[in-house]
C-alpha cells in the first residue's frame, strides 16, 4: 500500500490502531531513526540504510506490518538499481505470508516498474469531529481552568475556524489562541489558518470587505447570487435542492469580474479561498498532480466555502498542447481538476473569471455539474456608469452633491468600471497638487485624457463582446445609452453600446 499524507504522526497513530485491531506486529522505519518495533517498543537505530531495511522485511514473521517513511525519495536515485527488484520480492513475500508493506509519503511517486503493484490511499484532512477531539484533548487536562472551557457554541466556532488544517496545525492554532488571547479565540484560529494555508502558495484565504453595494450595475448577477444564499442550508437539502456549484464570469477586462467574485463571499455568507493555478505546476514528476489533490482536499475541508480562481484562461489555456510541451502534465492536472469539479460532494462554490474564454477547452465551459451558470459582463451602460461614478466618488471620499454624475456618465461612454475609477483618482491628483477639492471640470479633463480599452483594443474587445452576448447569460439588464438634446439634458436612448457607431477622428 502507498499512503499519501502530510500528517506523519496522525498516520502512525491510525496505523497503530489498525495493527492493534488486526493483531498485526507493527514496525516503522525512517532514514533518521532506523527500524522501530512499535508493538514491542524496540528500536534498531543502526538500520538507516534503506536497502537493509527493505531486506529485513523478508525475515519478519507472519502478520507483520512494516511502514517505510519517504521511501520515494530514495527511489529517485537511479543508482539504486536493486531496490526495485527488492521491492518486487517483498511484495511476493507479503502475499505469500500474509504481511503488509506500506510506503508513506507526502506525495505519490513510484517508478513505473512497480506503480501498478501498490493500491494508493490518500488520508483526507481531518473532519470536524476529529478537530473536536483535538480541542477536547487541550482543555480536558486536570490543570485546565474550568472557566476557560469553551461552551458548545464557542467550540463549534473554533472547529469551523480550524477546518482545513491538519490535526497538528489545528492543535497549534488552538494553543496559540489560548496563550495570545488568554482564552480560546476563533479569530486568532482563523488568522493562523490563513497564514498556514498561504505558506503552500497554492491557496490564500481572503477577507474581502466588498459587498453587493460596491458593484455598479450587474443587477441580474447580484439577484442570482442573493437567490442562492439560502441554498446551502439543511432546509434546502430537505426540499431536494442540490448545493449551488458555481459560476463562470467572463467579459471585458475591467468590468468588475474580480470585484464580483470577492463580493460573492459576503453575499453568500461564506469564507473565500483564492487558488493560484500557475503555482500548481512544479518541475518534480508527480508534484503538480499532488498539488491539485491538496488544493481540492483543503477546499473541501473548509467547506462550505467559495473557491475563487482568477483569469482561468491563463492557467488552463495550454492543455491542448500539453503532450508536446510538458509531457502531458497540464492535461493531467486539468483532467483531475474538472473531474473533481464534476464529482465533488462538499458545498464548495467555485467562482471563476476569464477575459478571453475562447482560450479555454470546450469541456471546461459545460454547465451542469461544473458550473450553474455562465455570466457575461459587458461594458457598463449609462445607468450602470452612474452607479459606478457614485460608488467610486464615495470610495475616495469625494461626495460632492453638486457634481452632475449623469453628465459624467454620458461623457465616459465605453469606459469600464476600472477606467472610471482611474478617472476619479486622476482628477484627485490634479486637485491635490493645487491644494483644493476636485471639481466637475477636473473629472471631465480626466475623462478627456483617458483612452478607453474599448478604443485601444477595438477588435479584441469586439470579439469578446460578440462571443459573450450570444453564448452567456448577461450580468446586467438590457443596456441603455443616452443622447443629449439641444437643452443639454441627458436622456436614455434605448440603444446599447455599439463599438462601431463612433468613427475615429482622423486628426
Amino acid at each position: 500500500m502507498y499512503l499519501v499524507s502530510q500528517e506523519i504522526e496522525r498516520v502512525k497513530k491510525e496505523l497503530k490502531a489498525v495493527a492493534d485491531i488486526t493483531k498485526f506486529r507493527m514496525n516503522y522505519w525512517s532514514a533518521a531513526s532506523g527500524m522501530h518495533d512499535v508493538t514491542a517498543n524496540k528500536t534498531a537505530t543502526d538500520m538507516n540504510d534503506p536497502l537493509e531495511a527493505l531486506s529485513t522485511f523478508r525475515v519478519m514473521s507472519k502478520k507483520s506490518m512494516v511502514v517505510y517513511q519517504d521511501i520515494h525519495m530514495i527511489l529517485r536515485d537511479e543508482l539504486n538499481l536493486g531496490i526495485v527488484d527488492l521491492i518486487r520480492i517483498n511484495i511476493l513475500d507479503a502475499k505469500k505470508n500474509g504481511k503488509t508493506m506500506i510506503f508513506m509519503g507526502t506525495i505519490l511517486e513510484l517508478p513505473q516498474e512497480i506503480e501498478k503493484e501498490f493500491p494508493v490511499v490518500e488520508l483526507e484532512l481531518p473532519e470536524k469531529e476529529d478537530l473536536e477531539k483535538v480541542l477536547t484533548c487541550l482543555h480536558s487536562n486536570k490543570n485546565f481552568p474550568p472557566s476557560k472551557v469553551p461552551d458548545e457554541k464557542l467550540q463549534k466556532e473554533l472547529v469551523s475556524a480550524a477546518s482545513g488544517l491538519t490535526t497538528a496545525e489545528a492543535e497549534n492554532a488552538f494553543a496559540l489562541s489560548l496563550v495570545e488571547g488568554k482564552k480560546f479565540t476563533p479569530s486568532i484560529v482563523s488568522r493562523e489558518k490563513a497564514q498556514t494555508i498561504k505558506k503552500s502558495g497554492l491557496l490564500e484565504i481572503l477577507h474581502p470587505e466588498e459587498t453587493a453595494d460596491d458593484i455598479g450595475g450587474m443587477d441580474l448577477l447580484k439577484d442570482w447570487l442573493k437567490q442562492r444564499k439560502s441554498a446551502f442550508s439543511p432546509e434546502a437539502r430537505e426540499y431536494g435542492l442540490p448545493s449551488p456549484r458555481g459560476i463562470l464570469i467572463i467579459g471585458v477586462p475591467g468590468t468588475g469580474k474580480t470585484l464580483t467574485a470577492k463580493a460573492t463571499a459576503n453575499i453568500l455568507g461564506r469564507p473565500i479561498v483564492k487558488m493560484d493555478v500557475g503555482k500548481l505546476f512544479e518541475g518534480i514528476v508527480g508534484s503538480s498532480e499532488a498539488n491539485t489533490r491538496m488544493v481540492t482536499a483543503t477546499a473541501e475541508a473548509i467547506a462550505p466555502c467559495v473557491l475563487f480562481i482568477d483569469e482561468l484562461e491563463k492557467g488552463f489555456s495550454g492543455t491542448k498542447s500539453s503532450n508536446a510541451t510538458d509531457g502531458g502534465t497540464s492535461s493531467r492536472v486539468f483532467g483531475s481538476f474538472i473531474s473533481w469539479m464534476q464529482d465533488r460532494v462538499k458545498p464548495v462554490f467555485i467562482v471563476g473569471t476569464a477575459n478571453d474564454v475562447t482560450q479555454l477547452p470546450p469541456e471546461f465551459l459545460r454547465k451542469g455539474g461544473r458550473w450553474d451558470e455562465l455570466f457575461f459582463c459587458d461594458l457598463p451602460d449609462w445607468t450602470s456608469r452612474i452607479e459606478i461614478w457614485r460608488i467610486q466618488l464615495k470610495k475616495y471620499k469625494q461626495n460632492d452633491k453638486k457634481l452632475d454624475v449623469h453628465k459624467l456618465a454620458e461623457l465616459s461612454k465605453k469606459f469600464t468600471g476600472a477606467e472610471i475609477e482611474q478617472c476619479v483618482i486622476d482628477a484627485m491628483f490634479d486637485a491635490f497638487a493645487k491644494k483644493r477639492k476636485p471639481t466637475e471640470k477636473d473629472y471631465m479633463n480626466a475623462i478627456d485624457r483617458m483612452v478607453p480599452l474599448a478604443k485601444t483594443m477595438n477588435k479584441e474587445i469586439k470579439a469578446i463582446r460578440d462571443w459573450g452576448s450570444t453564448r452567456a447569460r448577461p450580468a446586467c439588464s438590457p443596456a441603455e445609452e443616452v443622447v443629449s438634446d439641444p437643452k443639454g439634458k441627458a436622456e436614455p436612448s434605448g440603444r446599447s453600446i455599439d463599438l462601431e457607431e463612433e468613427k475615429e477622428n482622423p486628426f
